[in-house]
C-alpha cells in the first residue's frame, strides 16, 4: 500500500531501505552519512531514505519511478504476506523484527554473477567486489554525493574480464574460473537468459545448477531474487540454524528443512526464508561463543 505525502515522498507500509538492502540480497549500494542509501539498478540509480513513517526519494530518471517501485516490489501486500506465513511462534518475532524487509526484483545477469561470487564469501567483499566489477567494466550513468556510479557490466562487458583480473584485481578467489565459464554461457546463448523465466522452477534449478560455481543454495537465492520463485527456501546459515533450534530442536538436513519449510509456508516460503534468515543473522541464533583461550 502506498499513498503520496509530496514530491519525492511516499509513506510505505512495510518497507524500510536498512532492512531490504542489509539483509543479503544485493550488493551494490552505498549507505551515506545522511542514513540513506544510494543504489543501482540496471542503467539508473535511485537515493532512498527512511523518514519517520515516509520514504523519501531521489531518482536518476524520474520518469522511471515505477520501474524503482517494481524492483523495490512495492506493489506486493506485505502485510497480508505476513499473515499467511505466520504459521509458527517465532514467526511473528522474526517479522516484527524484520518488517521493513522486501524481496527484490533483480536483474537475472547480475544475480547469477554476485551469488556466484557469494559462495563462502562475507558480505563487505562481495560489495566491493561488485562495485570493482561496475567500475571496471560497467558504465558511469551517473553521480551521487561526488561518487561516480556504475552500472552492472552486461554480459558482453563481462566477457571483456580476464580470469587472471577476475582473481587479482577483483579479488574474486577460486570463483575466477567458474565466473568465466558461466559469463560465456550466458554470452552464447548456452544458458538463455529470457527463456529461463518461462521454464519450471524445478528444470530452472536444473539449468542453473549446470552453470560453473552454481551450487544448490545460489541456484536457490537466484530463483528467488531474480526469477521470484516466491516457493523456494534458500538454505543458508542461519535459516539452517533457525530452523534447527525452533523447529527441528535437533540437527536437520537440508532436504528436511526444505521439505518443512514448504510444509510451513507454502509458496510464500521465500518470504519467510528472509523473516527468518535476518532475524537468525542478527540474533546469533544458534552461533556458538568461542571459548577463551
Amino acid at each position: 500500500m502506498e499513498k503520496k505525502i509530496s514530491k519525492n515522498k511516499y509513506w510505505i507500509e512495510n518497507f524500510d531501505p536498512l532492512q531490504v538492502l542489509s539483509c543479503g540480497q544485493a550488493f551494490h549500494w552505498d549507505m551515506e552519512e545522511d542514513g540513506s542509501f544510494t543504489t543501482v539498478h540496471k542503467d539508473q540509480w535511485a537515493n532512498v531514505k527512511k523518514e519517520g513513517k515516509n520514504i523519501s526519494w531521489i531518482f536518476s530518471e524520474k520518469d522511471r519511478k515505477e520501474e524503482w517501485f517494481s524492483y523495490f516490489d512495492l506493489q506486493t501486500d506485505y502485510k497480508g504476506i505476513i499473515e499467511r506465513i505466520d504459521t509458527i511462534p517465532l514467526m511473528k518475532e522474526a517479522t516484527e523484527y524484520g518488517k521493513g524487509i522486501r524481496i527484490l526484483k533483480q536483474d537475472p545477469f547480475e544475480t547469477i554473477i554476485t551469488f556466484i561470487i557469494s559462495a563462502n564469501n562475507h558480505i563487505p567483499r562481495i560489495t566491493k567486489a561488485v562495485k570493482d566489477l561496475s567500475r571496471i567494466y560497467g558504465k558511469e550513468i551517473g553521480e551521487y554525493n561526488g561518487r561516480a556510479l556504475y552500472s552492472f557490466p552486461n554480459p558482453g562487458e563481462f566477457s571483456k574480464a580476464s580470469q587472471e583480473e577476475l582473481r587479482n584485481i577483483i579479488k574474486v578467489g577460486y570463483r575466477d574460473k567458474a565466473l568465466i565459464e558461466t559469463g560465456k554461457r550466458i554470452l552464447s546463448g548456452e544458458f538463455d537468459l529470457a527463456k529461463a523465466g518461462s521454464l519450471s522452477t524445478e528444470d530452472l534449478r536444473k539449468e542453473l545448477l549446470d552453470l560453473p560455481g552454481v551450487g544448490p543454495k545460489v541456484a536457490d537465492c537466484i530463483l528467488l531474487f531474480a526469477y521470484q520463485r516466491m516457493e523456494v527456501f534458500p538454505v543458508d546459515v542461519w535459516s539452517h540454524r533457525v530452523m534447527e533450534e525452533y523447529i527441528f530442536g535437533e540437527k536437520g538436513s537440508k532436504k528436511e528443512i526444505h521439505q518443512k519449510s514448504v510444509e510451513l509456508f507454502g509458496k510464500e516460503a521465500g518470504y519467510a526464508q528472509q523473516y527468518l534468515f535476518y532475524y537468525g543473522r542478527a540474533k546469533g541464533i544458534g552461533k556458538k561463543e568461542k571459548k577463551p583461550r
